[in-house]
This record gives C-alpha cells, structure tokens and sequence, in this order.
C-alpha cells in the first residue's frame, strides 16, 4: 500500500482527498465576480476566456463553502433527512429562503445589474458540492442553475424573470424531463413526465416550435409522481396549449434551452462530486470505529483498498468536475467536451461511493432510518439525470472526433 493512501479516519481522508484533488494551476484572482468584460467576453457573466484551466478553489469559494455548509449542518443534517422526506418530499421553505436569499446562492450565475450576485460557475458548482453533500431535497440545480441559464441566454424579454429568482422568491423549471441530455430535442406537444422539481415551481419554461414561453405553474396540471430519488421529487405536467408568455423566438429559444442543459449537465458533476465525498468520508469514519476480532475493520487490508480506491475515484471526479465548472466560468469552447467527461467521471464515482458506503456500514443502508440509502438513491438518479454515461460517451467521441466501431 504503499503507493496508495492509507485513510484512518473520516477527517484524515477529507483532507488528504482536498490536498491531492488540487493540481498546480493558474490561480484566479480572490474575488467573487469575474473581472469586467473584455472582447470576447461572455457579456452575460463578465467572465474572459482562457486557454488555462484552473481546478484551485479561490479564498471567496472557500468562505462560500463555509457559510453554506454552515447552514446546511444546522438545518439540513443528513440524519435527520429519512424522517423529513416522508413529510412533502423533504423540501423546508424556510431553508430554501436561507440559502436562496440570505447567502445569496440563487442569485450566483445572474448579473448584479439584473438583481443578482454577478459571480460564475465555479462559485455555483462549490454549492452544488455541499448540496451533494446532504442530498438537501431543494431546487437550486433545476431553478438557479438550469432555468436561470436558460433565461439569461434567452434575451431581454426574459430578464424581468431573473430578478424574483435572484432573490429566491420565485422558482422556474424547464419543462422537460430530467433525462433530458444536452442536443436532445424538447419534448412534444402534450403531458410531460419526470419534470423534476415541478411541483416547487412558480414558472415553467416551455419550448414550442415557434419560440420559448414561460407559463405561469398555476394555469398547468402538475401530478407528481413517485421518483426512486425521494429528494428529487417528479411530476408529470400538462400545460394548456398557448398558455404563457413568449420570451425568445424560435433560435434563441432552442439556443437558451441547449444553453441550460449544458450548464445543468456540467454542474450536476459538481453535486455528484458531493455525494461521493460524503460516502466517503462516513464510510472511512464507520470503518475506523467498528470493530471486529478486536481490532477496528478498517485496518484490514482488502477494505484498505477498497476505501484506496474511492479516494483515487473521488480525487479524479473532482479534477474533472471543477474542469468544467472554469470552462464554463470562462466561456472555453471545450465547455461541452469537458462537461460530458465529467459527467462519466463523477457519475461513476458517485454511484460507486454510494454502493461502497451502504456495503461497508454491514448493510445499513438497507435501513430506512439511515441516510445511506438516499446518498445511493440520489446517485443512481442523478447518474441518468441530464444525458446517461452512454450517451456524454457518444459526445465525447463526438466532439473529439472518434468515430465508433464500425
């Protein structure tokens, strides 16, 4: 073992994880918001291209980390969460107001001149990975992420959207269903099902041949439905035919929409990042506590390599994750290739975290009253949440021009 970290305990692995997931790099300036735009730069976030990815975590992320894990290990703690999933699907407005409008997160990707906090990415994805961490049953992937993309990209008249959802008072969804890859086509014409977070939503952005619209969540019927992600919840939705309000024609319309469910694909990889590290972290714990023949079962060698192998993963997920989080950050026309490399990676990671975690606690995960079992649910979803491993695989040989075996 000795070319392979050793982990001991939960703390010792999360530190050694952090200090080898971040490779030398070009640092960014301590900063939340992105220097002024320049020629070239994306108008929308003030971020300027790069050729240099950078995976180092900046001193305001770090203090972004900190204060929504802060609030997340007082409101949200991942013990408690069997019990308050059975309760409305778990989601507790007045932590989705804390976190929407007293830090601040919802407002991240949105421009402070349209009401919101004019940062990137990057800082977006460092929420995601705490969300990751808790499995937290709120909508900030599908409304401050997704839609919020969505409309930035879809012009002028969707800017007065942008505003209440800055400031958490409004949700949006895009209704489609969660399997949705980046370059698929929009769903027909008639009910839609798998939409996740509809049942939260104030507004649904509806692409139709002859544009995107945003339709009031009242004027539709949502019936939800039962997900194996009980964090996640979906629903079937059925909107009246020229219900809403037009906000982008037909182009910018379906460029907003493949703009969203970029965004989303690549900062879903930063949540999976989260669920991973959780796993890994209390499977590390359990194993450095439980006894067997007298001695702590973590120091048997055959789990060592087991737990060796989770950190490799986890160290490699983050690499790719915070990839393509900068890319995004900076506008790189990698962006699409890097988001479906991290979406294998992290897809992969999280799932095989979660299976570990729930194998290495002796079963536990099996018990409903032990979280373990929705780290592994929220994994298995979100590994065909936004385009399946199979189908980023075809993006990448795509994009990087391998064609398949004939």
């Amino acid at each position: 073992m000795t070319d392979h970290p050793k982990p001991t305990t939960g703390a010792d692995a999360v530190a050694d994880q952090d200090a080898a997931a971040r490779p030398a790099a070009v640092v960014r300036p301590a900063a939340v918001t992105d220097p002024e735009p320049t020629t070239g730069a994306d108008p929308a976030h003030g971020a300027q291209p790069s050729p240099d990815l950078d995976l180092l975590y900046t001193r305001d992320e770090e203090d972004l980390r900190a204060a929504v894990r802060s609030l997340l290990a007082d409101r949200a703690d991942p013990a408690a969460l069997p019990a308050r999933v059975e309760q409305a699907g778990g989601h507790d407005p007045e932590l989705w107001r804390a976190l929407a409008a007293g830090i601040g997160a919802a407002g991240l990707l949105v421009p402070e001149k349209l009401g919101g906090q004019g940062a990137s990415h990057r800082e977006a994805a460092v929420v995601l990975e705490e969300l990751g961490r808790t499995v937290a049953p709120l909508p900030y992937l599908t409304s401050s992420v997704i839609a919020a993309e969505t409309l930035l990209a879809a012009g002028p008249a969707a800017e007065g959207l942008l505003g209440g959802l800055a400031a958490g008072e409004r949700t949006a969804v895009l209704l489609t269903p969660l399997s949705t890859a980046p370059g698929d086509p929009p769903p027909p014409p008639g009910p839609v099902t798998a939409v996740a977070d509809a049942a939260l939503a104030d507004v649904l952005l509806v692409l139709r041949p002859d544009g995107l619209y945003a339709v009031d969540a009242a004027d539709a019927v949502i019936s939800p439905l039962t997900a194996l992600d009980l964090t996640r919840p979906l629903a079937a939705v059925e909107t009246p035919e020229r219900a809403g309000t037009r906000i982008a024609d037909a182009d910018a319309g379906s460029a907003a929409w493949e703009r969203g469910l970029l965004v989303g694909a690549a900062l879903l990889a930063s949540e999976q990042l989260g669920v991973a590290a959780w796993c890994l972290e209390q499977t590390v714990r359990h194993t450095a506590t439980r006894h067997q023949f007298n001695r702590p079962i973590g120091s048997f060698q055959a789990l060592k390599h087991r737990m060796a192998q989770l950190w490799l993963e986890a160290a490699g997920a983050r690499a790719a994750a915070r990839a393509a989080a900068d890319a995004l950050a900076t506008r790189s026309p990698d962006a699409p290739l890097l988001a479906a490399v991290a979406q294998i990676h992290c897809s992969r990671a999280a799932v095989h975290a979660a299976e570990e975690c729930v194998q290495l606690h002796g079963g536990l995960g099996m018990t409903w009253e032990h979280p373990a079992h929705l780290f592994l649910k929220r994994a298995k979803a979100d590994q065909t949440a936004l385009g399946s491993p199979g189908r980023h695989k075809e993006t990448v040989a795509r994009l990087a021009g391998l064609p398949a075996p004939a």
